[in-house]
């Protein structure tokens, strides 16, 4: 089934997503902080979570355009939510991976019609500026404008040394095709990120919640997914796993994740 893009255009903003899938639920997908936009993989993404096609029609959500020079996760949750409502989307199953999944928490906090179910993957309901060393390496790396260093940074640190070093070279290449506008996107979007903390909000979210972290994360401790576990895990419609072995990227390494999200999002 074909991918369908699309753009929407706020009042302030336009954003891109993509779309695919004929199902009677609507699935939203919000994606981690990335060096390039997550369009560019739309059929690859399309195909990972083939299974969810039939069940589900699957939104997948780019950041805005034209972005400010300061923009915040919640600048970033704000936005989001418009673009979803401009495509008239409401009661959705929504994911959100990393930086996504801290733009899925506040949207779910903040405008609760629109999330039904809500997934958060190797995310984080507070980044203090003192935790944020290899975020502030990253950001160096893009302001130096240094490509290929930055993928193989970032590389190195979402996935487990095994699929790292035996994509360092596919890595190494995709630096080549990164443009200066692209990371002077990456800086300010991961900037967002410094200083985040939604622990307050995570009392506000009504629906059904799944935590899904990895031991072995080495950008969002292990402990940032156990901290949104405790805020709420005296709630009956609250789930959490742990995965061990495959890194912040689990939501791309681990082969059961996908199937995980599938069960809680149709499980009555």
């Amino acid at each position: 089934m074909a991918v369908r893009r699309g753009q929407v255009a706020a009042d302030t903003f336009t954003m891109d997503y993509f779309a695919f899938g004929r199902g009677k639920r609507t699935f939203v997908i919000l994606p981690g902080l990335s060096i390039q936009s997550v369009s560019g993989a739309a059929e690859a993404v399309e195909a990972g979570y083939a299974a969810f096609s039939e069940e589900f029609t699957v939104y997948v959500f780019d950041r805005r355009l034209d972005l400010p020079p300061v923009y915040r996760i919640e600048d970033m949750a704000r936005d989001t939510a418009e673009a979803m409502r401009a495509l008239s989307l409401s009661d959705v199953y929504l994911f959100g991976a990393s930086q996504g999944g801290m733009i899925a928490l506040m949207i779910a906090a903040r405008y609760p019609g629109l999330v039904r179910k809500l997934v958060l993957g190797s995310t984080s309901a507070h980044v203090p500026e003192n935790r944020a060393g290899t975020l502030n390496e990253w950001i160096s790396l893009a302001e130096k404008k240094d490509k290929e260093g930055l993928y193989l940074a970032f590389g190195r640190e979402i996935y487990p040394p095994a699929v790292f070093e035996a994509y360092r070279d596919v890595l190494a290449e995709a630096g080549k095709t990164v443009t200066d506008e692209e990371l002077d996107r990456f800086v300010i979007l991961a900037r967002g990120i410094r200083g985040f903390n939604a622990v307050k909000e995570l009392e506000k979210i009504s629906c059904p919640v799944l935590a899904i972290g990895a031991f072995e994360d080495r950008v969002l401790d292990s402990d940032d997914t156990m901290e949104i576990a405790e805020k709420l895990e005296r709630r009956e419609d609250f789930r959490l796993y742990m995965y061990t072995g495959y890194g912040h990227a689990a939501f791309d390494t681990a082969p059961d994740y996908r199937e995980r999200i599938f069960r809680f999002f149709t499980e009555e």
